[in-house]
């Protein structure tokens, strides 16, 4: 009787850690099934999307700080410093209207951020033949990374990162852009 105590505690405490450290892989599965049918209403409570936008706002401002540093046509002219004072804004201002729910399937179809000057979505079919390579891990014991590669950009790889929400909950919150 004593063993079977034992052993249930055991298969308790196993079950547990398996649901605990592997409810990040669901979660993937789910948004990628919702991103590849177009899902909306799937991918609405699989992202949070203010989080997902102030992180993608916060990506694209440092990018684009970071080129007008690099270019001396731009750091040295005074309507460059304007630009970079209200660069935030204007990015700001397009992922709030950019980001939603097609936009999320969009980039987990092609891993690639649409262009925002694009006025016109991606339509689901027309990406489907993207080879798109998913690798995952966790980078700390709340946040799990999930890369998304395109076979035919090996060396630009779209990182979303997953933030758990309780105990076996996890959300899509925000992104890592590739290099370049």
């Amino acid at each position: 009787m004593k063993g079977l105590f034992k052993g249930l505690i055991g298969l308790a405490i196993l079950g547990f850690l398996v649901a605990y450290f592997g409810s990040p892989f669901l979660t993937v599965r789910a948004l990628v099934a919702a991103a590849e049918t177009g899902d909306e209403a799937a991918l609405e409570r699989l992202v949070d999307f203010p989080a997902f936008r102030d992180s993608l706002k916060d990506e694209l401002t440092a990018r684009l700080m970071a080129e007008a540093q690099a270019d001396p046509r731009v750091r040295d002219s005074g309507l460059g410093g304007l630009g970079m004072i209200f660069g935030p804004m204007l990015v700001g201002g397009a992922v709030d209207a950019l980001v939603n729910a097609p936009t999320v399937a969009a980039m987990v179809r092609t891993a690639e951020v649409p262009d925002p000057t694009d006025r016109e979505p991606t339509p689901v079919a027309e990406d489907r033949g993207a080879d798109i390579r998913q690798t995952y891990g966790y980078r700390d014991m709340n946040t799990f990374a999930v890369r998304l590669t395109d076979v035919e950009r090996p060396n630009q790889t779209l990182k979303l990162l997953l933030t758990r929400q309780g105990m076996f909950d996890w959300k899509l919150t925000g992104i890592d852009l590739p290099e370049g």
